[in-house]
């Protein structure tokens, strides 16, 4: 690990989420990072790089026009590089709207996120609102 907490890390990282700073999103993303997005929907599988990561942001931004939010909701927990966060995520689109907790699982090495695995409490309905892949 690097000079820069986990946490710090992570903190950074939900901070520019929350503040829809991209520029900072994508600046903590490793060059090599892996992103695991569950379920059966567009986005869902396996993203490789800060480049497919940024696209799948991007594409969940536009698909939930604009309106797509996470919300830490309690205290993340370190274990060593990993990070666990309980979060609140919800968006609207034209026709439907989300709205569910879920774990954010983040490996962190040195100041950078290197892969994220997420959970959602309703992957069926998490599914119906970003439609089929």
């Amino acid at each position: 690990m690097g000079s820069t907490a986990p946490l710090t890390v992570v903190s950074r990282y939900f901070d520019a989420l929350a503040a829809q700073d991209f520029a900072t999103v994508a600046a903590v993303f490793a060059d090599d990072i892996v992103w695991h997005q569950p379920g059966g929907h567009r986005f869902s599988g396996t993203h490789s790089g800060s480049a497919a990561v940024n696209e799948l942001i991007g594409g969940m931004m536009a698909v939930s026009e604009g309106t797509f939010e996470l919300t830490v909701t309690g205290t993340p927990m370190a274990n060593g590089a990993l990070v666990a966060a309980p979060v609140r995520f919800a968006g609207r689109r034209t026709g439907a709207e989300m709205a569910m907790d879920g774990v954010d699982l983040l490996r962190i090495d040195g100041d950078r996120i290197a892969e994220v695995w997420l959970f959602s409490a309703d992957q069926r309905a998490e599914d119906a609102f970003w439609g089929a892949g």
